[in-house]
């Protein structure tokens, strides 16, 4: 299995297209520095996030928040159909403007389950608006790029509303709850020093076995999925508070300042500083 990587840049607030695949090559893990929602429309596959295995029926909903570590897995000659919304959690944030929590979603995908099946019948018809919305983001005509954006902030809406009144069920999952709990451990204390020992001894595993769970699990080792979401971290501090570049770089967890910068670099396309500037 190829190591883990991100993958994809977006550019604008967010983007629409659907994909049929028949012949899919095999997509190592990864991640992606946006959200992403996947409507699962017809065909034969599952997905992997942050360690957890889920097999996918037609009307699953898909949410992948960033920096979660994913990848599809599909079956030679079956079909794999979906439409995919590529989104900003700035831009989302941007869209509720305080009034509304936009990206509720994702909180609760990450806490309840990351895959989530809607049935026909219901009051938010949301394969009904996500046909609509991708259709409109590929037509032309007058104000369509504001009209695409109606639609978007729309779909948002009848989607939070429909998990708010329950009208989504969970999908079936299937993971170690050993490796559930050491994710939770490191999401929970990335400021913190996290030796392989100190982790092996929170789950009571041996640390040649953690590890190659871990891998066999997720896609990538300890040290590069932590490496990863302090990145996230430091990423999300520096467009939101002033703490001296340096010092922030030692409070996400990195003992070393030229390998953080060297690494945010390679995984964002900029320097700490002139990501700050950029957002301030």
């Amino acid at each position: 299995m190829a190591e883990y990587d991100k993958k994809g840049y977006l550019l604008q607030g967010f983007r629409v297209f659907r994909l049929a695949d028949t012949s899919l090559q095999e997509i190592p893990f990864h991640y992606h520095d946006f959200h992403k929602i996947i409507l699962f429309l017809d065909g034969e596959a599952s997905y992997i996030i942050e360690g957890k295995t889920y097999p996918l029926t037609a009307r699953d909903i898909l949410f992948v928040s960033a920096g979660e570590i994913h990848r599809p897995v599909t079956v030679p000659g079956r079909s794999y159909e979906r439409i995919v919304i590529y989104v900003s959690p700035d831009f989302l944030a941007s869209c509720g403007q305080g009034k509304c929590d936009l990206a509720r979603c994702f909180q609760v995908a990450r806490e309840a389950s990351s895959v989530m099946h809607a049935p026909p019948g219901k009051s938010h018809d949301l394969l009904f608006h996500m046909n609509k919305l991708e259709n409109a983001a590929h037509q032309a005509g007058y104000a369509n790029e504001l009209y695409t954006e109606m639609l978007f902030i729309e779909f948002m809406i009848l989607l939070n509303r429909a998990i708010l009144d329950n009208e989504l069920e969970l999908a079936s999952v299937s993971c170690d709850k050993k490796i559930q709990q050491l994710l939770a451990y490191i999401n929970g204390h990335l400021t913190e020093e996290l030796s392989i020992d100190t982790l092996a001894e929170k789950v009571y595993l041996s640390k040649f076995y953690m590890m190659r769970k871990f891998k066999a699990d997720t896609g990538c080792s300890i040290h590069q999925y932590i490496n990863s979401k302090r990145l996230l971290l430091a990423k999300s501090l520096l467009a939101t508070t002033d703490i001296p570049i340096t010092e922030l770089c030692y409070q996400c967890g990195f003992t070393d300042y030229s390998a953080f910068s060297r690494e945010f670099r390679k995984s964002f396309r900029t320097t700490p500083t002139a990501f700050r500037n950029s957002n301030t």
